[in-house]
């Protein structure tokens, strides 16, 4: 089902509204490393919300083996 643009945006807020908060916590337990990944995550969230970075990342498979194998 495609979700309107409107419940898609309260939805990305939600959601880096829950990770601002996780981040804080991890801080508060002074576990550095998950506080910085669920940072990464907060500010891709944001990046996504502002548009400047799209929902999904396509990645072209055969292309990234064939530059793998060298």
């Amino acid at each position: 089902m495609h979700q309107s643009r409107h419940n898609r945006t309260e939805t990305l807020d939600f959601i880096q509204s829950m990770l601002g908060q996780l981040r804080t916590m991890a801080q508060a337990e002074r576990c550095d490393m998950l506080a910085y990944l669920i940072e990464m995550a907060y500010v891709e969230s944001s990046d996504i919300i502002r548009g400047v970075r799209p929902m999904r990342v396509d990645i072209d498979l055969k292309a990234e083996r064939r530059a793998l194998a060298g």
